[in-house]
């Protein structure tokens, strides 16, 4: 497995669950690997893990949600191995709660995480990878993103980190970066603290890795601003919001006119109250 031979490779959130299987899959693929996490200890671990099989691993405790932590952990990669051709934005946090009880503080720390972590991170690697001819991030979205019942700062974080991925695919792809999101369904301690999350113990994060491990090689080089789901064996695109049609054109629209439309040929289909979200059959 060598389709990250010679790649220096950034894995955020990389000490559990998701984070981990990409960074010990990258490592298998041929890349050095840049281990990070807050919980600096696991991330220890896994670079052991790493170097123990013979790869290059380093650590980093570092905390996304931190601008100047962020930047720091790119010029750690640099600086320790030489450059930078991955990074995959995984770190992330996430809670349920019903909109009227929702905390402002917790809303914050998980945007902080979420969308500027992979933001400051996104950044910082974009100015590496400009200078170097290219790269690939990867970042982690959800199918949250359309919203989620009782989750909606985090599914807001999500629909950020999808938008994030379009724009950059698009501003970047002349430098010959390439961005994909990518929505998981792994069986993790965020997974297992939610009822209602769509995992089970089948569901093993290294089942993702080996997309992630594609998305960041060259084989992938046509590969950009594409948002992929992956559950069970089933792997499909999803798009951004696209035009429903029929489009109607007046020159000008009164009260009467919007109440016509949206009775006749704007007229929507009924609203589930209770809207969970599904994968396709």
């Amino acid at each position: 497995m060598d389709a990250l031979a010679g790649k220096v490779v950034v894995v955020t959130g990389a000490g559990r669950g998701l984070g981990r299987a990409y960074a010990l899959h990258a490592a298998r693929s041929g890349a050095r690997v840049v281990v990070n996490d807050v919980d600096e200890q696991v991330a220890g671990e896994v670079a052991a893990l790493i170097t123990g099989k013979g790869g290059q691993a380093l650590v980093s405790g570092a905390s996304v949600s931190d601008p100047g932590q962020a930047a720091a952990l790119i010029d750690r990669c640099v600086s320790g191995f030489g450059g930078l051709d991955g990074l995959v934005n995984n770190a992330g946090v996430r809670y349920r709660a019903p909109a009227w009880a929702d905390d402002a503080a917790r809303m914050r720390a998980l945007i902080e995480v979420n969308v500027l972590g992979s933001l400051y991170c996104g950044t910082a690697a974009a100015r590496v990878m400009r200078e170097r001819s290219g790269g690939s991030i990867v970042n982690m979205a959800s199918l949250s993103a359309v919203g989620q019942p009782n989750a909606a700062a985090y599914s807001a974080s999500k629909g950020a980190v999808v938008s994030m991925s379009v724009a950059w695919a698009v501003e970047l792809a002349e430098a010959g970066i390439r961005v994909n999101a990518v929505c998981p369904v792994a069986w993790t301690r965020m997974a297992q603290a939610d009822p209602r999350a769509p995992s089970d113990p089948t569901d093993a994060p290294d089942r993702i890795a080996p997309l992630v491990t594609y998305l960041l090689s060259d084989r992938a080089d046509a590969v950009t601003g594409q948002v992929v789901r992956y559950v069970r064996g089933k792997a499909y695109l999803l798009s951004q919001l696209a035009v429903k049609k029929p489009v109607l054109l007046k020159e000008t629209w009164e009260v009467d006119d919007w109440a016509a439309a949206f009775r006749d040929d704007l007229a929507p289909e009924p609203f589930p109250v209770h809207r969970a979200v599904a994968d396709p059959p």
